[in-house]
C-alpha cells in the first residue's frame, strides 16, 4: 500500500491572521510525499534533509486519513522539497496536501481536492501548527491559482487561475507562523478588510502590497523589499515571513532581482501554478 503525492508552495495576497479572511497562490516549487501503510497500527515521519524537523503535521495527516478511510493501518511518511522550511513559502500547507493525497492514494481512495484539503488543515490544527487553519494557503496548494477564502468557516470565495512570474526572495532565517505575535496582527484589521475587498475585486496586486506594508508593520519586518519593488512589480511580505513574493512583467522581475541579490539569503524566479497538487 504505497502512494506518492506532490503539492505546489504558495505566497500570500492576504494574510489571514488579522481578519480571518486570507488569499494565496500557488508557486511552481512543490513539496513531494511518499506513504507507505502497513499493519503496524502508528505512524512515523520523515523529511528529507532534516533529520530534526517536526513530523507531527505529516504523521497527523495520514492518521486522519486511515480514520477516516482505512482499517487502522500505521506506516511511513517521506516528504522531500523544493521548498525551504519555515519560510513563509506554505511548505507545511504544501506537505499537508501533498501527504494527505498520496495516503488516499495507498489506500485507493479516491476523494474530491476540495475535501481532501480540509482534512489536512484539520490535521494542522490538530498539529498546532497553524493559528488559522491555513485553508488559503492550503486551498491554494491544492487546487492551483489564487483563492480568497474564508478560514472561519474554511469556505472557498474565489478561485482564479493567473499565468503570473513570481520572483520569491528568501532570507537566511527561519520563521513559524504559529509563534506570530496575533495581537498585533489583529490590530491592523481595517487594512486586512480592505485587502480582502481588493482580493474580491480581483485586483490582486495592490491587495499584496496593502498586505505586504500592513503585515512587515505589525510583525517588525522590513518593508523595503517591497518598495524596491514599486512601481513596476507589486511585492508583498509571504505569510509571516520571512520570505517576499513580488509579481510583475518578467523584465521587471528581473531588474528587481538584481536589487534583492544584494541581500543575503537566496532569490530566484519561478511563475504561478494553476493545476494544484496531483498524484504520481
Amino acid at each position: 500500500m504505497v502512494g506518492r503525492a506532490a503539492a505546489p508552495a504558495a505566497g500570500t495576497v492576504l494574510n489571514a491572521l488579522a481578519n480571518g479572511y486570507g488569499s494565496a497562490f500557488a508557486i511552481d516549487a512543490h513539496t513531494e510525499a511518499t506513504v507507505e501503510l502497513d499493519g503496524s497500527g502508528t505512524v512515523r515521519g520523515e523529511v528529507d534533509g532534516e533529520p530534526d524537523a517536526d513530523t507531527r503535521l505529516v504523521e497527523r495527516c495520514v492518521e486522519r486519513c486511515v480514520e477516516r478511510f482505512g482499517d487502522g493501518e500505521g506506516g511511513h511518511v517521506r516528504t522531500e522539497s523544493e521548498v525551504p522550511m519555515a519560510s513563509g513559502l506554505k511548505s507545511s500547507s504544501a506537505a499537508a496536501n501533498a501527504t494527505v493525497l498520496a495516503t488516499l492514494d495507498a489506500l485507493g481512495v479516491e476523494l474530491d481536492r476540495e475535501a481532501a484539503c480540509r482534512i489536512g488543515v484539520e490535521a494542522a490544527r490538530d498539529a498546532g501548527v497553524t493559528v488559522t487553519g491555513a485553508f488559503d494557503d492550503a486551498s491554494a496548494s491544492m487546487l492551483g491559482g489564487v483563492t480568497v477564502t474564508d478560514n472561519t468557516e474554511d469556505e472557498l470565495l474565489v478561485r482564479e487561475e493567473p499565468e503570473w512570474d513570481v520572483l520569491v526572495y528568501t532570507p537566511d532565517e527561519r520563521g513559524f507562523s504559529a509563534d506570530a505575535d496575533v495581537s498585533r496582527c489583529r490590530r491592523i484589521a481595517p487594512m486586512a478588510d480592505i485587502v480582502h475587498e481588493l482580493a474580491l475585486e480581483g485586483d490582486f496586486r495592490r491587495a499584496m502590497c496593502v498586505n505586504g506594508f500592513a503585515f512587515c508593520a505589525a510583525l517588525d519586518r522590513s518593508a523595503d523589499p517591497i518598495v524596491e519593488a514599486l512601481p513596476d512589480a507589486a511585492a508583498s511580505l509571504s505569510g509571516t515571513g520571512p520570505s517576499y513574493t513580488a509579481v510583475g512583467d518578467r523584465d521587471a522581475l528581473e531588474a528587481l532581482s538584481e536589487t534583492w541579490n544584494q541581500r543575503e539569503g537566496e532569490t530566484w524566479l519561478t511563475t504561478t501554478q494553476r493545476t494544484g497538487a496531483t498524484t504520481r
